[in-house]
């Protein structure tokens, strides 16, 4: 069974918490090395609240006391501790040797896509991919630089299923989500600098009872709070480095995962799409 992070903890019971403990929970999120080690007191103390509100946070997150929800903290904070001292770099002597400037991007990568890999939740990962199999309808949204994977998303799920539409870069008009529905479910791509139109999006969406999915950077991004499931590609990274690598793999274990899940109508599809390929001639091979 996958063990959830207290950041997911905190995303999923963030909207129901008081004002005192959002603040107790935004500093177990920004600084997790300092909350794994200060008693209740003291934290509560460092954002103004009393002791009570503190404890009271960790009922309300569903542990059994403060100490319970430390000790979550304090494994989170030291497996990202752990995946930290694997960015290591060359000494300052040989960062302007071009080879490693290259290398630093590799490792860089790697460590990302490791912690992409720590903090997957597969139960929504299949949950996701079961709303994109049933769902009538599929859109999609990703504005800015969030436009590349979104639009890779796109390209591959046409690929899939029918009904699968996508925004433009520079944003949606009512023609395109006049048909949202309670089956209709809303893929959204938001990483800084984030986009309005995101988060237009997404509100729009729910008030049209449609399911809404954000694939961003963090639990509590804009959009992220927003979202009925919020994947993340870099929580617990401190860099500032955004990468697309990460995004677009875990576009890709989606994808995998629905080709699996859906193979026998994925297989019908892709055979007619062949066929008008071959009367087309779209490909030299």
């Amino acid at each position: 069974m996958v063990k959830k992070s207290i950041v997911r903890i905190i995303k999923e019971n963030y909207s129901s918490l008081s004002a005192g403990q959002k603040k107790v929970a935004e500093l177990i999120l920004q600084h997790q090395g300092e909350a794994a080690l200060l008693t209740a007191f003291q934290m509560g103390r460092k954002v103004g609240v009393s002791e009570t509100t503190v404890i009271r946070l960790g009922y309300a997150l569903g542990f059994k006391g403060y100490s319970e929800m430390q000790e979550v903290v304090r494994r989170d904070w030291l497996e990202k501790k752990h995946a930290d001292e694997n960015e290591s770099f060359p000494p300052s002597s040989i960062e302007d040797d071009a080879e490693s400037v290259f290398n630093r991007v590799i490792e860089k990568e790697r460590s990302v896509l490791e912690q992409l890999m720590n903090q997957l939740d597969l139960k929504e990962i299949w949950n996701i991919i079961d709303r994109l199999i049933q769902s009538e309808r599929i859109y999609i949204g990703g504005f800015g630089s969030s436009y590349a994977a979104a639009y890779w998303m796109h390209y591959t799920l046409k690929q899939y299923r029918a009904n699968v539409f996508i925004s433009s870069p520079t944003g949606f008009v009512p023609e395109d989500i006049c048909d949202l529905d309670q089956n209709s479910t809303v893929v959204t791509f938001s990483f800084p600098r984030f986009r309005t139109e995101s988060i237009e999006l997404a509100e729009q969406a729910k008030k049209q009872g449609s399911y809404v999915i954000a694939i961003t950077n963090r639990q509590l991004s804009p959009l992220g709070q927003l979202s009925d499931l919020t994947l993340t590609t870099e929580e617990g990274m401190n860099s500032g480095h955004h990468s697309i690598a990460s995004v677009v793999s875990l576009v890709e274990i989606i994808l995998t995962g629905l080709q699996h899940r859906d193979q026998d109508n994925i297989s019908v599809r892709q055979r007619k799409l062949e066929q008008l390929y071959t009367n087309q001639g779209l490909f030299i091979e």
